[in-house]
């Protein structure tokens, strides 16, 4: 079952996404059928997930089954990201104690969802980046099952880059920047709408320009630098936005705390979660997928 969207929402999907609520159940029955017979894939066919996946590819069945399919393969080819902190054990909760990834309050307008990541939250003699882009991962499942209104709109995404120090930025190796995008861009259920940067620190720019190669066009034309927060907040809903940072959106330790019980909640959904993945020796047809660490991942285009 697919819960109903609202009316406002239905009707930006049909403009937007190319969705027909009489076809859905039609497509659902289509992308469960190409599931079944992938010898390799071993995947989840709940409904809410494939119809956020289907609006995040704008209901086209084939690029639907490419990020079906990176997704899982990530999970098998990637686990130094996407298996680096496991949902159901207590290092992750650990981790996303320290709020470095903060997926925020959903505006009352239909604006797309704000992920914000704080690189600087974490010590990186202990932690490591590739830990924020799994925590990610897990939290984005979560929400394109409960949130219709990222599903439909898409995600924004905000780096706040304070406390940042060069300990970080040499984390950033061409390898793992791969990854990260793979993970971010290409492999997750939601339309990326654009990326929004603040109190950036000399010495970023080489990383950008690295990232930059691996982004799409549209993600490059989206990308956006800010000096000051009060910049972020004449382009972001103020009840989004963090007190911390002059919004009206609760703290961000309420924030934390929301997700955390969220983690808890979904224990058994995430128990499952980690039963999927890929068999790489039984695909089929290996030309779209590099398996190794160090291979390429195909780049889909965002919206």
């Amino acid at each position: 079952m697919v819960r109903e969207l609202t009316p406002e929402l239905s009707a930006i999907a049909k403009k937007d996404l190319n969705e027909h609520p009489k076809q859905l159940a039609n497509d659902l029955t289509n992308l469960k059928e190409w599931i079944s017979k992938q010898p390799h894939l071993k995947a989840r066919t709940d409904d809410q997930w494939l119809a956020a996946l289907l609006r995040g590819c704008k209901f086209s069945l084939e690029r639907a089954k490419s990020k079906l399919d990176l997704f899982y393969t990530l999970r098998s080819t990637a686990p130094d990201v996407t298996l680096r902190l496991k949902p159901t054990e207590p290092a992750f909760i650990e981790f996303l104690r320290l709020g470095t990834c903060l997926i925020l309050p959903q505006p009352k307008n239909l604006h797309p969802t704000v992920i914000m990541i704080r690189p600087g939250a974490f010590d990186p003699e202990k932690y490591n980046g590739a830990d924020i882009m799994c925590i990610l991962y897990y939290l984005v499942q979560i929400l394109v099952m409960e949130n219709d209104v990222a599903a439909v709109m898409g995600t924004m995404i905000l780096v706040d880059y304070q406390n940042v120090t060069m300990s970080h930025l040499t984390q950033a190796n061409p390898s793992l920047l791969k990854k990260l995008v793979a993970v971010s861009q290409d492999s997750l259920p939601l339309r990326l709408k654009g990326s929004h940067h603040v109190n950036v620190p000399p010495g970023i720019e080489i990383i950008f320009k690295l990232v930059s190669g691996f982004l799409g066009e549209k993600a490059k034309q989206r990308l956006r630098i800010y000096k000051c927060y009060d910049e972020l907040l004449e382009i972001l809903p103020k009840d989004t936005v963090p007190v911390e940072y002059g919004g009206s959106g609760g703290s961000v330790k309420e924030i934390i705390e929301y997700w955390e019980n969220k983690i808890v909640e979904y224990r058994p959904w995430l128990e499952e979660e980690m039963k999927y993945g890929t068999d790489e020796s039984k695909r089929v047809n290996k030309d779209n997928f590099d398996v190794s660490n160090q291979g390429s991942f195909r780049t889909l285009d965002i919206d």
